[in-house]
C-alpha cells in the first residue's frame, strides 16, 4: 500500500521559472528519527522528490506529516509577501511515503517500478539508505534477525537498484564498524573489525554490508558499465538533538535504547526508573565511562544532503570526492568513499547527564552496573576528510543538542503518539 502525504493549499498558484525537474530519492527507514531530519533537510533544498520507505518497526508515519508540514511553513515564510509557491515547490516539500518492508522485494520492486520510466516516470536517481536494526546489546541476543534485516535487506535493495539502473547510494554506516581501536581519533584508514570479542553482531552487519557496497561498485568497473555504480559510506557516531522548533525529534517505540532520549524521558516522566544504569565506570577514560562523539541531528542530516549532492557525476565536488578511487584494474573498489562524521572530540556519559541535568533541571540519579557487551571506550571521529572533500561540518554543541531535546520531549511528552 502506498499514500502520498498531502498538504492543502487553497492559494493561486503564480507562474514558476523552469527549474530543473526534481530527481526522484528513495529515503529507507525516512519516518526514523534520523530519516525525518534528513528527510527535512533534502526538502529545504526543493532539489528532489523524497520518497519514503519505512515498516514503522521503530517509527511513526506522524513524524512524516509533521516533516512536510514544517517544509511548507518554513517554504511559505521565505517568499516574498503575496507570492504563492511554485508547483514544482510544493511538489518538492510533498513526501510520497510507503509503507513497506525492504525485504518484501516484490514491494520494493513495485515502488521503483511505479517511477520508472515505463510508466511515465524519470526513475528513481538516488537512495539513502538508512533502515536497519541497530541496538548493540540487542544484536548479541538476537543475531539472525539483525543479519536478515541489515545485511540480507541491503542485498535486496541492492539487487533492485541494479535492475532499474539506479546506481548512486547512500549508505548509513556506524563508527561501531571500527571496533576497539589503538588510536583516537579515529580516520577511515582504521582497519573495521569483523572478528574478537569487543566487536558487536550491529556492527559486524554494518561492515558486512559496506564490504558488499565496495564489491558492487568495483564489479560495475570491472564489467565496464557506462554508468558505474557511486557509493558514499557514513559512518556517524551519536547523533542527538531535535528541529529548534520542537516538532519533530526522536521517538523510539517502546523504552529509548540510547543514552540522550532516555534521560529525556526519565525527566518528562514517560520512564519511571529513579536511577539511570552506568554500564561501566573502570575504562580507560577521564572519568571511567564510555566517550562517544555526539554531533546535533542536523548536522548530520545537512552531512548526508551534501554526500547526496556529490554523486552528481560530473560536478566538481563528485570528482573532488572520488579522484583518489581507482577507476580502472584489477583490485579497484571503484567509485566507493567512506567518511566519518563527527565533531571530533567526545563527552562521557556522565558528562552528558550533567549537560541533561542543567537543560532539564531534573536531578538524575545514577547507578553504576556492569559492561555491556558490545561498548567500547572510546568512539571518536577525525571528521578531517569529510571537512576537506565534503565541504562537512557540525557546529552545534552539546548544550544545543539537549537544549533541542528537551524542548522537543517537554513539548511532545508522548512523542508522535
Amino acid at each position: 500500500m502506498s499514500t502520498t502525504t498531502t498538504l492543502s493549499n487553497n492559494s493561486t498558484f503564480t507562474n514558476s521559472n523552469a527549474k530543473e525537474p526534481l530527481k526522484n530519492v528513495i529515503v529507507t527507514g525516512g519516518a526514523g528519527y534520523i530519516g525525518s531530519h534528513i528527510i527535512y533537510t533534502l526538502l529545504k533544498t526543493h532539489k528532489y522528490k523524497v520518497i519514503s520507505i519505512d515498516n514503522y518497526h521503530n517509527s511513526f508515519p506522524a513524524a512524516l506529516t509533521r516533516v512536510s508540514e514544517l517544509a511548507l511553513t518554513e517554504l511559505k515564510a521565505s517568499l516574498p509577501t503575496d507570492t504563492s509557491p511554485s508547483p514544482q515547490d510544493l511538489d518538492s516539500v510533498a513526501i510520497d511515503v510507503y509503507k513497506c518492508d525492504l525485504l518484501d522485494s516484490s514491494l520494493v520492486r513495485s515502488i521503483f517500478s511505479k517511477y520508472s520510466s515505463q510508466n511515465g516516470g524519470t526513475g528513481i536517481w538516488g537512495v539513502i539508505h538508512l533502515s536497519a536494526y541497530k541496538a548493540v546489546g540487542e544484536s548479541s541476543v538476537i543475531p539472525l534477525t539483525y543479519y536478515a534485516n541489515n545485511v540480507s535487506a541491503t542485498i535486496s535493495l541492492l539487487q533492485i537498484m541494479q535492475d532499474f539502473g539506479c546506481h548512486r547510494l547512500i549508505y548509513s554506516s556506524s563508527a561501531t564498524v571500527y571496533g576497539v581501536v589503538d588510536e583516537i581519533p579515529i580516520k577511515e584508514t582504521t582497519q573495521r573489525q569483523i572478528e574478537g570479542k569487543e566487536g558487536s553482531v550491529y556492527g559486524r552487519t554494518k561492515v558486512m554490508c559496506e564490504l558488499i557496497v565496495e564489491d558492487l561498485c568495483e564489479s560495475s568497473v570491472l564489467t565496464g558499465s557506462t554508468t558505474p555504480f557511486q557509493a558514499i559510506s557514513l559512518r556517524y557516531f551519536n547523533p542527538a538533538g531535535a528541529h529548534p522548533s520542537g516538532y519533530i525529534g526522536e521517538h523510539p517505540r517502546g523504552r529509548p535504547e540510547n543514552l540522550l532520549p532516555l534521560l529525556a524521558h526519565m525527566a518528562v516522566g514517560t520512564v519511571k526508573d529513579p536511577v539511570l544504569k552506568v554500564f561501566g565506570k573502570d575504562y580507560p577514560t577521564p572519568d571511567g565511562t564510555c566517550v562517544r562523539d555526539y554531533l546535533h541531528i542536523l548536522d548530520l542530516a545537512a552531512g548526508h544532503v551534501i554526500a547526496l549532492q556529490a554523486l552528481e557525476e560530473g560536478s566538481e565536488l563528485n570528482n573532488r570526492v572520488f579522484a583518489s578511487t581507482t577507476e580502472t584494474g584489477k583490485g579497484s573498489k571503484g567509485r566507493f568513499k567512506a567518511y566519518n562524521l563527527g565533531k571530533g572530540h567526545g563527552m562521557s556519559v556522565m558528562q552528558i547527564v550533567g549537560a541533561m541535568r542543567e537543560a532539564t533541571e531534573f536531578d538524575f540519579k545514577t547507578e553504576v552496573v556492569g559492561r555491556r557487551r558490545g561498548d567500547v571506550p572510546e568512539l571518536i571521529a577525525d571528521p578531517a576528510l569529510a571537512r576537506a572533500e565534503l565541504g562537512f561540518d557540525a557546529p552545534r554543541d552539546l548544550e544545543t543538542m539537549c537544549r533541542d531535546l528537551w524542548n522537543w520531549q517537554e513539548k511532545n511528552p508522548t512523542g508522535y503518539e
